[in-house]
C-alpha cells in the first residue's frame, strides 16, 4: 500500500467500481473476453491480426470500459474493422454490437452458473461506512451489475446503481470520462470534491483522476500498482480490507 490511511468522516460518500473492487467478478469477465474473441480470431478471415486473445488485451484494450468500447478499441488494435451494428444485433451478429452481445451472454451464463461472493475485505469496508452512515454507489461500465450485486446479496447497500444501462440512457460517456462517477456523487447528495473514488481498472481511475475528486483510490488486483498510480490513484492497496 502507498499513501496514508483514509479517514472516513472527512468524505460524503464513496462510489465503488463493483467488478475486481467488491467482488471478484473481473474474473468472469476475462474468461468471457476471452472466449468470445478467441472464437472470433478463429473464425474470422479478414484483414487484420488474427493472433489469440491475451490477459493483456483484457487490461489494455476493455478493462472498466463500456462493453462496445472495449470491442471496438480491441479491433483497432488488431487492425480489424467490422460495422457498428445496433445494440438489437443478435449475438452472432458480426458487429461491434453483435459481439459485445455475444461477450454479456457469456457472462451471464458463467454468472448464473457459479454465482458470485463479495470480497471479504470489500464487505468489511463497507460495514464500516455503513456504521458511518456514509452513502455509497456503485458505478460500473458493467450492464451486469443490479444482477451482480443481487447474486453476492449486497444490493441494498448503495444509494445508487450507475451501469452502463443507465449511463446509456441518460447519455453519459463511460470511463474514463468522470460523467458517471460525478452523476452518482450527486444521486448521494454529495460533491464530486467531497467524495471518493473506488477502482481497480486503470480506465476507472482515469475516470476519477480526471474529475474534481477528492480521493482516488485504486485496487490493485492486476493491473500493478505502479500502472494505477500512474494513472492517478492517490493511493493503492491489495485488498480494501486495509482501509477498513
Amino acid at each position: 500500500m502507498t499513501g496514508a490511511p483514509v479517514t472516513w468522516t472527512d468524505h460524503d460518500a464513496v462510489l465503488f467500481d463493483l467488478d475486481g473492487v467488491l467482488t471478484p467478478t473481473a474474473e468472469v469477465h476475462r474468461r468471457a473476453w476471452a472466449e468470445m474473441f478467441d472464437a472470433f480470431l478463429g473464425s474470422w478471415t479478414g484483414e487484420g491480426d488474427t493472433r489469440p486473445w491475451s490477459e493483456q488485451d483484457y487490461y489494455d484494450h476493455v478493462d472498466g470500459k463500456p462493453r462496445y468500447d472495449g470491442v471496438r478499441d480491441f479491433l483497432t488494435s488488431r487492425g480489424i474493422t467490422l460495422p457498428e451494428g445496433e445494440p438489437s444485433d443478435a449475438p452472432d451478429a458480426v458487429t461491434v454490437c453483435g459481439l459485445g452481445n455475444r461477450k454479456n451472454d457469456a457472462f451471464n451464463a458463467v454468472l448464473e452458473r457459479d454465482g458470485v461472493t463479495a470480497y471479504p475485505g470489500s464487505i468489511a469496508l463497507l460495514d464500516v461506512l455503513r456504521d458511518l452512515g456514509t452513502p455509497l454507489a456503485v458505478v460500473s461500465s458493467s450492464a451486469n451489475a443490479p444482477a451482480v450485486l443481487a447474486a453476492a446479496g449486497i444490493a441494498d447497500r448503495f444509494v445508487t446503481v450507475v451501469d452502463g444501462r443507465v449511463a446509456t440512457d441518460l447519455g453519459l460517456p463511460g470511463k474514463p470520462a468522470p460523467d458517471t462517477f460525478v452523476h452518482a456523487a450527486l444521486a448521494c447528495g454529495a460533491t464530486s470534491a467531497r467524495s471518493v473514488v473506488v477502482e481497480d481498472a486503470v480506465s476507472g481511475v482515469r475516470a476519477g483522476a480526471a474529475g474534481d475528486f477528492a480521493l482516488v483510490i485504486g485496487v490493485d488486483r492486476g493491473a500493478g500498482a505502479d500502472v494505477l498510480t500512474a494513472a492517478g490513484a492517490d493511493l493503492v492497496v491489495d485488498d480494501l480490507g486495509a482501509l477498513a
